[in-house]
């Protein structure tokens, strides 16, 4: 969580450093989801940060039962291959709920 330095100039031939005290290392997980209604008329973006830890099984277990009680009918989820993603857990979950169909993207 570097700062973010937009421009800065230099005399000419010097290239400029910037120099930054960074207290402490921090880390952001986040897990998200974007929706579009079956008639493309609304567009819907959900999001869950997860700060100084990674995202694991439990964390998308929470995610899919808050993405559900927002999001009416049958949902799609088209997602990388994430070992969380892809836990026995998650699975039974998603075979659980019926409206759930879980889609992986090719490997690499």
């Amino acid at each position: 969580m570097h700062p973010l330095v937009r421009g800065t100039w230099a005399p000419k031939g010097q290239t400029p450093v910037y120099r930054y005290r960074l207290r402490h290392q921090r880390h952001l997980s986040t897990i998200g989801a974007l929706t579009i209604s079956p008639r493309r008329r609304h567009l819907g973006w959900y999001l869950a940060f997860h700060p100084d830890r990674s995202i694991r099984q439990d964390e998308v277990l929470g995610f899919l039962r808050d993405l559900l009680r927002h999001v009416r009918g049958p949902v799609v989820l088209v997602w990388d291959r994430l070992g969380a993603h892809r836990a026995h857990r998650v699975r039974a979950y998603a075979r659980k709920r019926g409206r759930l169909d879980l889609e992986y993207l090719p490997p690499y």
